[in-house]
């Protein structure tokens, strides 16, 4: 799995703990940046993160800012590219299933290492549900 992921200085700490994690997953990385905590502005990773999902070098991209916002505002200018602000595990997961997202956007300001880590697997490893919600997902870009 390829994945490309990127952060502010809001989420350069948090983005380190998802690498960590990820290099366990044998995870084929690339980090982007920022790779401090000197502030920066995010869509000059929101940008990369989404143009290599869109050319096929990723399968998936991870954002993390402070709130997620501004990342995932960034993000979603690309058509077909859908990135969605996660928050719990559980919104994740309807994110893969029924939204065919393709970049996680994580608020690192407001999760806990174990909570960013649990929605990191369940965003990886739920499946698009099809059916239904192919109509639906087929409809987002303008």
């Amino acid at each position: 799995m390829k994945i490309y992921i990127g952060s502010d200085h809001a989420g350069f700490t948090l983005k380190e703990q998802v690498k960590l994690h990820l290099a366990h997953l044998n995870a084929e990385l690339t980090d982007v940046g920022t790779f401090s905590e000197e502030s920066m502005d995010y869509p000059d990773v929101a940008h990369p993160v989404a143009n290599a999902v869109l050319d096929g070098k990723a399968d998936y991209g991870i954002l993390l800012c402070g709130s997620a916002n501004g990342v995932a505002i960034s993000a979603n200018k690309h058509v077909g590219i859908r990135a969605a602000l996660c928050w719990l595990p559980e919104i994740a997961v309807l994110a893969r299933a029924h939204n065919n997202a393709n970049i996680l956007c994580l608020p690192a300001r407001f999760l806990n290492n174990e909570t960013a880590l649990n929605i990191v697997d369940e965003f990886l490893n739920t499946a698009f549900e099809g059916g239904r919600h192919e109509k639906r997902v087929a409809k987002i870009n303008c």
